[in-house]
């Protein structure tokens, strides 16, 4: 890759890192389901301005409108809410982590499930290992080393699941311009999470919200969604979609740096190790380790 190329990488990286940092001092005083709909309603509010200056237009048939509420559904609605619940009870490095499996769930879902990619040594050795790595984490609170709570986990891992589905599903979208497609799925996002947010906000209000925490909430909507779906397509554009998976391997990174430097976290050593095994299945699984190593003996 060129160099711009690995700067809008590493740029990409850190805002979907910090977006976990966001989400994580956000959800101490709004309601995880309240600050979904901020996110998406924000973001959506904003590319709606960007598509108005673009010559593209978002479709109106129902066909399309199904499809992008569905897309929605799972892309933003169901991840984002088990990852802010999530937060409520586990730091943002540790969800970050968690949310590194989607890969793995993709393949299985791509490949096993839906037998729409190639099975592969390399891929299965991979998941292997990455499920390893996320079992090493789990067991920490089953065997009392950790005190992260596994409803919490298991939530990150949800997510990383609806993701795995969004893949799947995104394939249908293939020719459409993806600024259409990043616009047309926040705004149903918006729509299906408004009536959500407003049964369960409960009797919280924005009044009683700091001024830290919504600079966390704009910073989510306006960087960590708006600005980084267009510098992913972006990235998409310039360097391909292997390259751009990399990013999968650096938003933990960026996460645990963040959140050890900004909110004090830190991980147990066991929970250090799994995220070791579960980043080697991650190589592994993308198959850029295995290319290098045949090239040489060939070589």
């Amino acid at each position: 890759m060129s160099l711009i190329s690995w700067l809008l990488l590493a740029t990409l990286s850190a805002l979907w890192g910090g977006a976990f940092l966001f989400a994580k001092v956000a959800v101490s005083e709004i309601p995880p389901f309240v600050l979904v709909f901020l996110r998406v309603a924000i973001a959506a509010s904003l590319l709606h301005v960007v598509l108005r200056l673009s010559a593209h237009r978002l479709p109106t048939d129902i066909r399309s409108l199904g499809a992008y509420a569905v897309m929605g559904i799972l892309n933003n609605v169901l991840p984002f809410s088990l990852i802010f619940w999530g937060q409520t009870g586990i730091a943002a490095g540790l969800a970050s982590i968690l949310n590194a499996t989607t890969p793995m769930f993709t393949f299985v879902v791509a490949a096993l499930v839906l037998r729409l990619e190639e099975v592969a040594g390399n891929r299965i050795a991979g998941v292997l290992l990455g499920f390893a790595g996320v079992a090493a984490m789990l067991s920490a609170s089953l065997a009392g080393l950790a005190t992260d709570p596994l409803w919490a986990q298991a939530a990150c891992l949800g997510a990383a699941l609806s993701y795995a589905f969004a893949g799947a599903f995104g394939r249908r979208f293939r020719g459409t311009p993806p600024l259409v497609t990043a616009t047309g799925q926040l705004t149903a996002s918006t729509l299906i999470m408004t009536p959500v947010a407003l049964m369960t906000a409960g009797d919280w209000s924005p009044m009683n919200v700091s001024l830290l925490v919504w600079g966390n909430v704009l910073a989510l909507g306006v960087f960590a969604t708006a600005f980084a779906y267009l510098l992913f397509f972006r990235l998409l554009a310039r360097a391909g979609a292997t390259n751009t998976s990399l990013v999968t391997l650096l938003i933990p990174v960026s996460a645990l740096l963040f959140g050890h430097l900004l909110l004090g976290e830190r991980l147990y050593p066991v929970q250090f190790a799994g995220l070791a095994v579960l980043l080697l299945g991650l190589a592994l699984l993308d198959g850029r380790i295995v290319t290098v190593f045949r090239r040489k003996r060939a070589g």
